[in-house]
């Protein structure tokens, strides 16, 4: 049989298919704004409609009728479908509908996988999803001549809707579940006569009239708003915080855990010269947060005095929703590992011109050289700049400006002494430094960098970043070099303190660099398995960033508590790697986690690099970063810990780091440093 472009694509995308892809809004990255209860009846209409369409089953005014149980071999479909085959009564499609929305979120991440499997969207870091550009230019929806996949599906609707075309049974369907969630008007511009025509279509099939009444009528969808009868949220007393070791130990991830052993997934705190806060932690709370903190969260309200401080206003880490995933697909590339990789030769080349300073016997501040050799390679790459003489400086005032402005637990006037001043300009300095650098003439022929990602953007919509952002924009990523230093520090000190691990990856490491440089492909292959895994087991226990502040914008219930608007709200989203359900035994410190079949780590309850939205954009760079410090590392030297019997002590403000009385003791060069 001859297929046309339109039924080309009908084939290749389920009706489910195509109720995700237009209940997608492309500019947030995510679905509109569609109350929960409303969402699940409409996926699990949804996949009805396509069960209808497949001859599985019928529905009249009374009864959802099973026509035929055989699978069909949708993952999707076929466990609903057995469930329905499956009841010994016969129900109606109301009942359906009621009784299986509390299964639609597996239905849409299903969907979302297929869809991207199918290259037709595109999934970003953070669960953000975007048409992925490719599809529709070779494959079957250039033919059809609508444009995109999602062009394909509006160009039907609006052919029923506004040409009055007597719509296909599969596009009644659609248009009654879109409807149902009100996102046609934002979709279509709609006059008095249109709403008519979409209200007729939508009562002419009968699934779509049942999803309808289960919205409007079902008692069950008081489960997504917040409740009348909320349980309290238990408060722990301060006199927990100080008997706790975990706490005295700069352990916050083990401390958080143990307090949601003893409270609960949902509790508060009340600690001195700051205003109360509610944690959430453990498993449940992580995948909340993940995946639905988009629609109650934001994280403006608590960093907003912070941005003030470098002179900008609607920086990355402030902004939520449309213009926080605008602002991440732009700098993607910049943060990807493939740029990193791309600059390979140049990354050794630095780290290894910093290591050469080095002579056997020198003691090294573990966390100002551990900052000072990330930043050797991160600046370059980053923003074509050498900051060495004053990245120390820089990160001096970040924890500073945190401390007073974020975690508040020192006086704002502490930014404002003479030494603190002194540093603020610096940031300036650096912004000039980079501009001086960038222009034309000098990047012709140079690979792109952050800056010049960034200075593409000012120029191209200087209302989304403007000049007064440029300083904070174009100093963070030295600012980064702080964090992922602070990380590279607790990840030789857990290796220096475990010799087993220490000779494998010196092994990997001298077998990796016997050839010359590694490769891209080297880095990535079973040649650093161990240290690959070995910095996986540190980030699990030694994350840098334990939690994250959010502060509540929509009221919400979460596992029966409320938390109500305007509330400041801790997500310890790491508390989940010190629980025994999760990661049994969790204190010792095992690689093999990450093999299968245990894979421990796969899902939200690990997040070395946060949940949600703001999950790191850089984090599959700075897993390599930290890989090609610590290969070189000790591929060069043996280091030492000092003292000796030193016994790991975490500071944990502003984000957790070894503490100063740790230095590390070059005690061998092990191989010469190339010229």
């Amino acid at each position: 049989m001859t297929l046309t472009a339109d039924s080309a694509v009908t084939q290749k995308l389920s009706l489910l298919d195509e109720l995700v892809l237009t209940l997608l809004n492309e500019e947030s990255g995510y679905f509109r704004q569609v109350p929960g209860w409303d969402l699940n009846c409409a996926v699990i209409g949804g996949v009805l409609g396509e069960l209808s369409l497949l001859s599985r089953i019928d529905t009249d005014m009374d009864s959802l009728i099973l026509l035929d149980r055989a699978k069909t071999g949708d993952p999707a479909l076929d466990p609903i479908l057995e469930q329905i085959a499956a009841e010994p009564v016969q129900r109606d499609a109301q009942y359906w509908i009621e009784r299986l929305a509390p299964r639609a979120e597996s239905i849409i991440d299903l969907t979302l996988d297929r869809l991207v499997d199918l290259e037709i969207l595109r999934h970003h870091d953070g669960d953000f999803w975007s048409l992925a550009r490719g599809a529709w230019q070779n494959g079957p929806y250039a033919a059809s001549g609508e444009g995109t996949a999602v062009d394909f599906v509006k160009t039907r609707l609006s052919r029923a809707i506004f040409a009055n075309e007597i719509p296909d049974p599969r596009d009644i369907i659609i248009i009654c579940l879109i409807n149902t969630c009100d996102v046609l008007r934002f979709i279509f511009e709609l006059d008095e006569a249109s709403e008519k025509r979409v209200e007729f279509i939508s009562n002419m099939d009968l699934i779509g009239r049942s999803i309808a009444a289960a919205v409007s009528h079902n008692l069950s969808s008081s489960l997504f708003r917040p409740s009348a009868f909320a349980k309290p949220i238990p408060v722990v007393p301060l006199r927990r915080l100080l008997r706790s070791r975990p706490a005295r130990q700069g352990n916050l991830p083990a401390f958080f855990a143990e307090l949601a052993k003893e409270y609960g997934p949902v509790f508060e705190l009340r600690p001195p010269f700051t205003g109360p806060m509610i944690l959430l932690a453990g498993p449940e709370m992580n995948h909340w947060a993940h995946r639905h903190g988009r629609m109650y969260l934001r994280s403006r309200d608590y960093l907003e005095d912070f941005e003030k401080v470098y002179g900008g206003s609607g920086i990355l880490p402030t902004l939520d929703g449309a213009d926080h995933f605008r602002y991440r697909k732009s700098m993607q590339p910049a943060y990807s590992r493939t740029r990193l990789e791309a600059r390979l030769d140049e990354c050794y080349s630095t780290a290894r011109a910093y290591m050469a300073a080095w002579s056997v016997g020198d003691k090294l501040p573990a966390k100002t050289m551990c900052r000072q050799l990330v930043n050797s390679t991160l600046s370059p790459a980053m923003v074509s700049i050498d900051t060495q003489d004053v990245v120390a400086d820089l990160h001096k005032f970040k924890e500073r400006a945190l401390q007073t402005h974020v975690i508040g637990n020192l006086p704002k006037l502490m930014l404002r002494t003479p030494a603190m001043k002194r540093r603020a300009k610096l940031v300036g300095e650096v912004m000039e430094r980079v501009l001086s650098s960038h222009t034309p003439a000098q990047r012709a022929g140079c690979p792109r960098d952050l800056a010049d990602d960034l200075l593409s953007m000012h120029a191209s919509d200087r209302q989304f970043l403007p000049e007064s952002n440029l300083p904070f924009v174009l100093s963070a990523a030295l600012i980064a070099s702080m964090y992922v230093g602070d990380q590279l520090g607790l990840i030789i000190y857990a290796m220096l303190s475990q010799p087993e691990f220490h000779e494998s990856i010196s092994n990997e490491a001298d077998a990796l660099f016997a050839k010359g440089t590694p490769d891209r492909d080297e880095l990535t292959g079973p040649a650093i398995d161990i240290t690959r895994r070995f910095i996986m087991e540190c980030l699990r226990l030694y994350p840098i960033v334990p939690a994250s502040y959010r502060n509540v914008m929509n009221t919400c219930a979460v596992e029966g508590y409320e938390l109500p608007e305007g509330s400041r709200v801790l997500i310890a989203q790491t508390a989940t790697h010190y629980m025994e359900d999760v990661f049994p035994d969790p204190f010792s410190f095992d690689i093999d986690r990450y093999l299968p079949p245990r894979k421990e780590h796969l899902g939200s309850s690990y997040a070395p690099y946060g949940l949600g939205t703001h999950t790191c954009l850089g984090s599959r760079w700075t897993s390599l970063h930290l890989a090609i410090h610590l290969l070189l590392l000790v591929h060069h030297f043996r280091l030492e810990i000092s003292p000796a019997n030193y016994k790991l002590k975490i500071s944990s403000f502003p984000s957790s780091s070894v503490n100063n009385k740790l230095k590390f003791v070059v005690a061998e060069q092990r191989h010469e440093i190339p010229a």
